[in-house]
């Protein structure tokens, strides 16, 4: 892969959307290949998938799981890694860690059989970065719904799970602290973006290192 691969995880209303949108121009404005995605809906399938999640019916929680990394085996092998082996810096709105997060935590399934899954939907593909936006769950919640206006089926869903979420990105991170990255979401936006541009230009420079794991860091494009 030489390409670079950063995800945006976080709880409800976090602001990770609106901060992807503003890292995608700063890295347009230096002339790299930005590919952005998310998940579910980074596909015609994941849109498909994301619909009925969000604003179908009920769901079971291991169909909910399964639809889930369906979406995320089709979108890897046909969005997010050819992306990468073209040289681009993709930008993801939630990816593994998510479900991790939410079915996991918040659902209470099996941890292990989630990882089991998640390798094989993600051919064991891993962020090089993962920026975690760390809210106040009430605060975060209070944001989507007035955005949203309607709430979707998971804004729906009572304090305590999204607090069972918020814990699940907390041991995340614990756990995987060379990846994971916390942001203090209740700060300013340019505040936050100064700190988001930080980060992405660390890991790039990681990714010259010759003895890092990266093949090497992406290029910017020719004018």
């Amino acid at each position: 892969m030489s390409g670079l691969f950063v995800t945006f995880e976080g709880v409800e209303g976090a602001g990770k959307t609106t901060q992807l949108k503003l890292t995608e121009a700063w890295l347009r404005s230096l002339s790299y290949q930005v590919k952005t995605t998310r998940e579910p809906g980074g596909t015609e399938l994941g849109t498909n998938i994301r619909a009925l999640l969000l604003q179908g019916g009920e769901v079971s929680d291991r169909a909910e799981l399964l639809l889930l990394m369906a979406d995320r085996a089709h979108h890897v092998e046909t969005e997010i890694q050819p992306s990468l082996a073209q040289g681009y810096v993709v930008l993801c709105d939630r990816y593994y860690d998510s479900t991790i997060a939410y079915q996991g935590y918040g659902r209470g399934m099996d941890l292990e059989q989630i990882a089991q899954i998640n390798r094989i939907a993600t051919n064991g593909l891993q962020p090089n970065l993962t920026l975690w936006f760390d809210l106040d769950v009430k605060v975060g919640l209070g944001r989507a719904r007035q955005v949203s206006g309607q709430p979707d089926r998971m804004e729906r869903l009572d304090l305590e799970f999204h607090q069972r979420v918020a814990e699940g990105f907390r041991e995340l991170a614990a756990q995987e602290r060379d990846r994971i990255v916390r942001i203090d979401a209740s700060q300013n936006t340019d505040r936050i973006q100064s700190q988001i541009q930080s980060h992405i230009r660390t890991v790039i420079q990681s990714s010259l290192n010759p003895t890092d794991c990266h093949e090497s860091a992406p290029k910017p494009t020719a004018n």
